[in-house]
């Protein structure tokens, strides 16, 4: 299974057009995965802290 120039030069440019893109994905990913962690975050501090009141 041989490739032609041809075909480098087509997936080159495909390749190049993607990293031009950036990571979009992974800072998708990262804001997603940080979203959850500061909502878990105020679930437990309004279920959990809030409720129990001034502690002494």
């Amino acid at each position: 299974m041989s490739t032609t120039p041809s075909d480098t030069e087509e997936e080159d440019r495909c390749v190049e057009e993607i990293v031009r893109r950036g990571p979009l994905g992974a800072f998708a990913v990262a804001g997603v995965a940080t979203a959850i962690v500061v909502a878990i975050y105020f679930i437990f501090y309004f279920a959990a802290y809030l409720p129990r009141g001034a502690v002494q």
